[in-house]
């Protein structure tokens, strides 16, 4: 079995662009990636608002996309793709995270999985290998779905560098978590190591080549995937092993990928990949990969939400709680969410959490994001800090009410009760 190769390099605004071609082929991605079927962009959305690091950045988009057009693959053959959650809505999230300018850009398919596309029961799609499940088969006694368009599918998943309150870090095998989850994904939440190594088998059977590329020009400490501290960090990472991939981000957060972080213990010690950085081979910028960026992690700096979430999923809460997340209760989970997310952290706390990034080089790049120049290479010139750039609480505030609504008309036990009191329509 050849070793585990994961790419890594540093990088700028002057040369993201040049240097992204490069990371991916240091990495060999076309030995992966078929010319000849459709490949998934698969965008990682992890707040619909704009937070440094948490979600997939306009650059690393960009880069990738230019990449594969200049290596000679068929822009017809690849999209960008999306999923939802009840409380994450992915067109409000694509737009704030100037995605959609990128794949407007290019002229790209832009695919949600939620919205017209087929899904099919996980045996018709993977046969035998549900056998070998860690955990979901308990968690879905009734089995789950996946999108039918995945079959045969190449994918590229683009994560950002960033700590995680469930799974200590998260990276490429998170980011199938959305696309391969159709409903009630936070059934998974106290078995979620177990469920990603399960997504990881499903993923290597069904897509014919699958690839990360990893943004960490943000990377993010703290309770994440959202109310974390930025860090400007400048590199980027890209590899064919997703457990690799991972090891080598945990790593350079400061962890021990086989002790701190279980889902990439497990996974390497089912043999889905690598996850022991000294086993890694390293292509690129070594030093890069020697540095340790001392994060505290998730646990020591909780937010309210999260210290719930770990007593419903884990904790005291578990008994008395945990059992309405699966009935028509669910929903009350939902509006909480938003309510401390939307309505209260991000219009509080953002401010003061993203000034620094939003000074730095990416952060002013993003303010002006399709604004200023480029070349092959990058961008030159990033622009100026706009202060204004953050909004006033008023607009975060009707914004958050919005995504509450929302949140509420999708929620699968509400949308599902909709369905049946209905009356049918005449074909």
């Amino acid at each position: 079995m050849p070793r585990a190769k994961v790419a890594i390099l540093r990088t700028s605004p002057a040369t993201v662009r040049s240097d992204y071609h490069e990371l991916l082929n240091l990495a060999e991605y076309q030995q992966t990636i078929a010319r000849d079927a459709d490949t998934a962009l698969k965008v990682n959305i992890s707040w619909h608002f704009f937070f440094p690091a948490s979600s997939t950045t306009p650059w690393q988009l960009d880069g990738v996309i230019a990449a594969m057009l200049a290596d000679g693959y068929d822009k017809n053959l690849i999209h960008a793709c999306h999923n939802r959650t009840v409380v994450i809505d992915s067109h409000l999230g694509e737009r704030e995270n100037k995605q959609l300018d990128v794949v407007e850009k290019y002229g790209l398919r832009n695919i949600h999985l939620y919205e017209g596309e087929e899904w099919i029961g996980i045996k018709e799609a993977v046969g035998d290998l549900t056998k070998k499940f860690l955990c979901l088969n308990e968690v879905y006694p009734k089995g789950f779905s996946i999108p039918r368009r995945f079959l045969g599918e190449n994918i590229i998943h683009l994560p950002t560098v960033k700590t995680h309150v469930f799974t200590t870090t998260t990276g490429a095998m998170k980011n199938a978590f959305g696309g391969l989850l159709n409903e009630h994904r936070h059934w998974t939440h106290p078995v979620i190591n177990e469920t990603l190594v399960d997504l990881l088998m499903i993923q290597k059977q069904i897509h014919r080549g699958v690839f990360a590329v990893m943004d960490g020009t943000f990377a993010g400490d703290g309770p994440g995937p959202r109310c974390m501290l930025p860090h400007v960090k400048n590199v980027i990472l890209a590899s064919a092993d997703q457990v690799a991939i991972d090891a080598v981000a945990a790593r350079l957060m400061g962890f021990d990928p086989l002790v701190d972080c279980r889902y990439i213990r497990l996974a390497h010690d089912a043999g889905l990949g690598c996850g022991d950085p000294r086993e890694i081979e390293i292509v690129g910028d070594a030093d890069a990969a020697r540095e340790d960026w001392n994060f505290v992690g998730p646990y020591k700096k909780m937010t309210f939400a999260s210290q719930m979430q770990h007593k419903i999923y884990w904790g005291g809460l578990k008994r008395p709680i945990e059992w309405s997340l699966k009935t028509w209760l669910a929903p009350w989970a939902y509006v909480a969410s938003v309510l401390y997310h939307d309505l209260y952290w991000y219009p509080a706390r953002s401010r003061k959490m993203m000034d620094l990034a939003l000074r730095s080089d990416w952060g002013r790049l993003f303010q002006n994001w399709g604004r200023v120049e480029e070349n092959e290479q990058g961008f030159q010139n990033v622009g100026q800090h706009h202060p204004e750039f953050q909004r006033n609480l008023s607009a975060m505030l009707k914004q958050g009410a919005k995504v509450l609504g929302t949140c509420l008309l999708k929620a699968p036990e509400i949308d599902r009760r909709k369905q049946k009191t209905e009356p049918l329509k005449d074909s």
